[in-house]
């Protein structure tokens, strides 16, 4: 399914709307650099289970969940592979890093009351102890693990966004991938390609933000900052 052309998404609330705000973020590409684990896991898949299709595969499927890639990808035996590859992820997860300046920013959005969520289709146990890493305080993960459906089915954001008590028009969603851009217009949440990320946006064009802390001027008045902050 494709995001429909003729639909333009709907704005990130104004600097004089009152009402509570969430900011919702996925993980890989966006709060970490992960392609570095994900090489190594998959590599150990084509090593154990004899995988011939080359990462780059994998990787334009980043965002959906593992078993929905493997069936993309037409790779028999997933639970068998998700195996693996978990294990190698656990094993390589010292070569994840965070993107510079991801850590202020999202203090920043704290300070100014935006409440934070990640929407990630890493499995949970592997999603928090790298949130936990971090150091911020996510009011809330949604994971494949959970209710509903997965990305691109807009489920796990307005899932977030009930967990938050935050209306999806009040809500960003940032992200680095198509399918994150279809989730996020299927939800009807205001979407800000990461464009640090592994990804390319798709039509209808979205908001881009060139780093970590151009997410501040798109989306918070400079009254919001707080003073003497680093970002």
């Amino acid at each position: 399914m494709t995001v429909p052309t003729h639909e333009s998404p709907p704005a990130p609330a104004t600097a004089n709307d009152h009402r509570l705000r969430a900011l919702l973020l996925d993980i890989d590409g966006v709060l970490l650099g992960t392609r570095p684990v994900m090489r190594k896991a998959w590599q150990r898949v084509q090593e154990i289970h004899g995988v011939a299709l080359p990462f780059r595969d994998y990787e334009r499927h980043l965002g959906r969940e593992f078993g929905d890639i493997m069936q993309r990808l037409g790779v028999t035996d997933a639970e068998a592979v998700r195996r693996t590859y978990e294990a190698e992820s656990v094993a390589t997860a010292h070569l994840e890093q965070e993107f510079a300046g991801i850590v202020e920013t999202l203090h920043a959005f704290v300070a100014a009351d935006w409440r934070l969520g990640v929407v990630t289709s890493k499995h949970v146990d592997r999603a928090a102890p790298l949130l936990a890493r971090l150091g911020c305080p996510f009011a809330t993960i949604r994971t494949p693990a959970g209710a509903g459906r997965t990305k691109p089915a807009p489920d796990p954001l307005l899932l977030a966004l009930v967990d938050l008590g935050v209306d999806p028009a009040s809500a960003v969603y940032v992200g680095d991938m198509a399918v994150d851009q279809e989730s996020a217009a299927r939800a009807g949440v205001p979407y800000v390609h990461a464009g640090w990320g592994y990804g390319q946006p798709t039509a209808p064009d979205p908001e881009t933000a060139a780093s970590p802390k151009d997410l501040l001027s798109l989306l918070l008045p400079a009254k919001q900052l707080v003073e003497g902050s680093t970002v």
